[in-house]
């Protein structure tokens, strides 16, 4: 028990001390948390008429982050599989800094549902033993099982190692590996889950589509590579941690090679929607050429198919991707059109038109977007603050008291690598 109360009393100071920038970055955080509260208060007390959500729209800019999101939660595993089961300690290394995002990610994506409730105080009726849980047969139960449960797994590995660390041993496996397993398999769990979340409504003919989970799930592996590796390059650029350029070169591997996959899984739904057009298209065609002069969501998406395929192509191209700021370049491209072809060009086009042949366009407004980047900044402040105890924890500056400070990880930064190069 001494040792965990250390682990949390040294975290704690961890968190709370930093540089002028460090302390900036968190204070803006805690600014736009509040500001996020302030906007969620007035919607709570109000209600959802605040938002430009409507009964013919009644999922909007909240339900597009939480699909995007669970995403990049899944990603993880990216860095799991190859570190776990093919043993490179070269990503093995960094592993904890990409289950941090998925904690952040799936801590965001709740609360994205949680917001876009109406009563979230109701919220009791889904506990079982106080309200009816509904399962198996409710798909939303499973949805609450799948993320919930990989929340857990995520944390649970992650404190195992750190707190082994702190205490000056190494974690064994045998103890943690079974856990890890599960969490491979759980991650793709929960974007299957969030798939038919959408596909089981057959009264959505845009979601109706078995096609569904795999793209989902390509999608994943598009913008949560890109994600970290934008993340792991700042974090070498604020510390002494080490990020080998073979973890940079794995992440871009598995970028391109989605994207190329998501880009071909569009392709085959836009023939199957087009070729023989008939009324189940009619969301597509509302979102790639407009319907009855509607064309509000058209621009966004041809914009985001743009964005995809330069990002491919820079992947692709090899002399391309092995330049820092083209490789950058493409994952923020890929990002950002991963979250508007995934996003906003996902939900909506699935109520429009609605089923009696009804066109209401929706855009976010102003109370929308403050909650959502207040939860978008929370996710940021969860991972700033992971990565701030993890990071001295893993490269042996921070140690329980008593226990002889050694480098084992950060001794690396200045190591060639197998292709002669620092990394």
């Amino acid at each position: 028990m001494m040792d965990l109360y250390y682990l949390v009393r040294d975290g704690i100071s961890q968190m709370l001390h930093g540089s002028l920038n460090y302390i900036i970055w968190v204070v803006l955080l805690l600014l736009l948390i509040l500001n996020g509260g302030w906007f969620y208060y007035q919607q709570l007390s109000e209600g959802l008429v605040v938002t430009n959500m409507t009964n013919q729209v009644s999922w909007g800019f909240y339900i597009a982050n939480f699909t995007f999101l669970v995403g990049v939660a899944a990603a993880a595993v990216m860095l799991v599989i190859p570190a776990y089961v093919f043993r490179r300690n070269d990503i093995k290394d960094v592993v904890l800094m990409g289950d941090s995002m998925a904690i952040a990610a799936v801590i965001m994506a709740i609360l994205f549902v949680v917001v876009d409730l109406g009563r979230p105080d109701r919220f009791w009726h889904m506990i079982p033993g106080l309200g009816r849980f509904n399962f198996p047969e409710s798909l939303l139960a499973w949805d609450v099982i799948v993320l919930n449960g990989y929340l857990l797994l995520n944390m649970g590995i992650s404190f195992y190692i750190i707190y082994c660390h702190y205490r000056g041993c190494q974690p064994q496996l045998k103890r943690y590996f079974p856990f890890v397993i599960l969490a491979i398999f759980w991650a793709i769990s929960i974007h299957t889950v969030t798939a038919f979340l959408f596909s089981a409504n057959s009264g959505r003919p845009y979601w109706h589509n078995a096609l569904l989970a795999p793209r989902f799930i390509a999608s994943a592996f598009c913008s949560g590579p890109a994600l970290m590796l934008l993340g792991l390059q700042i974090i070498r650029s604020v510390s002494n941690y080490p990020i080998s350029r073979m973890v940079i070169k794995h992440l871009a591997i598995v970028m391109t090679i989605s994207l190329q996959i998501t880009l071909f899984f569009t392709a085959a739904e836009l023939f199957t929607d087009f070729y023989n057009e008939g009324e189940h298209a009619a969301s597509a065609r509302y979102l790639f050429l407009g319907l009855n002069g509607h064309t509000a969501l058209t621009p966004w998406i041809w914009t985001a198919l743009v964005m995809l395929v330069i990002a491919t192509l820079i992947g692709m191209i090899h002399p391309l991707r092995r330049n820092r700021t083209l490789l950058n370049i493409a994952a923020v491209l890929t990002i950002i059109g991963i979250w508007i072809e995934k996003g906003m060009g996902f939900i909506i086009p699935g109520f429009i038109p609605s089923p009696i042949g009804e066109i209401y366009e929706y855009t976010p407004n102003m109370t929308e977007i403050m909650v959502s980047l207040g939860i978008w900044s929370l996710g940021l402040l969860v991972f700033t603050l992971l990565a701030k105890v993890a990071i001295p924890i893993e490269c042996g500056t921070l140690r329980k008291p008593g226990v002889e400070v050694s480098d084992p990880i950060c001794n690396l930064k200045n190591t060639p690598t197998k292709e002669g190069t620092s990394p």
